[in-house]
């Protein structure tokens, strides 16, 4: 697992462009115009050696100063609940604002780690206006350019400092599976367990969100005991009337991360969407078993293509990592509902499956011999030694003269040949270059 650190602040104080700069990733849409972001944004960081996953609380509907302020509450109140610690985000260029206030006024009757970052301060101008916001009363105040990246080092170095150590969950004595039901509101996750338990133990409706917390069930099937954890969905802002999105957001997070094996459930009516992508890169960063379940097939009109298309679909979207089960279920029916579970246990094994040092050479460097790394600038790679590293999920490293000059596309080419002949199906592999 890992902490959770949540960005708040007022619209267009620059929230998305301090996530963009601290994943070193464009997800989140920028713009000058308020309330411009329309999904939760979630992605990892590390630094100094620690792992977070930052939360990008987004931008707000627009209303009158009384919405924007009981909104920005709500957020706030959730990151105090939820959030190992909290990115404050405020704009030099405005000064402190009333909302400012009120958010200092919940920060400072919290005890999780509140970090004041006043943004766009790119000059030293700048930096003197930025002392303004001592008045606030949070203490440290961050002085940063989330443009250009000024000031996050020493924001990041103070942040990291204040997050718990966590262990992995297999490190914690953790011996009963755990096998996580994830996906968009109303895909049919709680249905899905409903017909799996043969009881009504979660509340079903058609209302998107009904489900706000996990809930984990002890399970038996085809001689396997496991936790089945139902999650709350994870929705677009343009869908929320009850900001409860950030809370469920979390948990959800928190529940993948706890996971051995992520069942990612996606509306056949619907088709595989960009919030199922995002779900789907949040399971495999955190390299864990995935099975994609296509919910409510029945509802769908078929031809003779129609799951192939799909198949394709899917796989384009989640390439390169295209060795993952996707099944075509209906949780009402019960149709392949228990096929799945019997996937999932497939890739349980594979993901915990070690394989002998001798075996792995025996059959790899034969291929490495074959087909070595492409010569940079007239050097030549030599890989002479490969062995699975001792984790809980499946990293190699292989042993070279020069690892620093093997590429991308040749780690792609190992790996296929690791999934070719040995079964990762479902499991993301991370691959290794070493100095021998």
């Amino acid at each position: 697992m890992s902490n959770i650190v949540a960005i708040v602040g007022r619209p267009n104080v620059g929230k998305s462009q301090l996530f963009n700069r601290l994943t070193g990733q464009r997800h989140a849409i920028v713009d000058d115009e308020s309330g411009v972001t329309r999904d939760r944004h979630y992605g990892k960081s590390e630094w100094n050696g620690k792992e977070f996953t930052l939360i990008d609380t987004g931008g707000y509907i627009k209303g009158s100063d009384d919405i924007f302020e009981s909104e920005i509450r709500k957020q706030v109140e959730l990151a105090i609940d939820e959030a190992d610690a909290i990115l404050f985000v405020v704009d030099v260029e405005e000064g402190i604002t009333v909302l400012d206030k009120e958010v200092a006024n919940l920060l400072r009757k919290t005890k999780k780690p509140a970090f004041l970052t006043v943004n766009k301060v790119d000059n030293s101008m700048r930096q003197t206006d930025a002392l303004e916001f001592y008045n606030l009363g949070l203490g440290e105040v961050y002085s940063i350019s989330a443009i250009n990246g000024s000031g996050t080092g020493e924001l990041l170095d103070d942040l990291v400092k204040t997050l718990p150590e966590i262990e992995e969950i297999e490190e914690e004595g953790h011996d009963i599976p755990r096998f996580t039901v994830v996906g968009r509101p109303n895909a049919g996750k709680s249905t899905l367990i409903n017909a799996l338990l043969g009881e009504d133990r979660n509340i079903v409706t058609d209302i998107a969100g009904t489900t706000r917390d996990t809930v984990a069930t002890r399970y038996n099937k085809f001689k396997q005991e496991f936790d089945l954890i139902d999650t709350a969905g994870i929705r677009r802002k343009a869908k929320v009337k009850e900001d409860i999105e950030f809370y469920s957001v979390m948990r959800a997070i928190r529940a993948i991360e706890y996971s051995d094996i992520v069942y990612l459930v996606v509306d056949a009516t619907r088709g595989f969407e960009s919030q199922d992508q995002k779900i789907f890169d949040l399971a495999k960063k955190n390299n864990k078993g995935i099975i994609i379940l296509v919910n409510k097939w029945d509802l769908v009109e078929k031809e003779t293509n129609t799951s192939k298309a799909f198949v394709e679909h899917i796989q384009k979207e989640i390439a390169p990592f295209k060795d993952v089960p996707i099944l075509f279920i209906s949780a009402l029916n019960k149709q392949r509902i228990f096929k799945a579970i019997e996937e999932g246990i497939k890739v349980y094994d594979n993901r915990k499956q070690k394989i002998k040092t001798s075996k792995l050479n025996e059959i790899m460097l034969p291929i490495v011999q074959q087909t070595p790394p492409p010569a940079y600038k007239g050097k030549y790679i030599k890989i002479k030694f490969i062995t699975q590293l001792p984790t809980h999920s499946p990293k190699f490293a292989l042993f070279a003269n020069l690892p620093q000059y093997v590429k991308e596309p040749y780690k792609r080419f190992i790996e296929n040949q690791l999934r070719e002949h040995f079964d990762f199906t479902g499991v993301p592999i991370e691959i290794y270059f070493r100095k021998k």
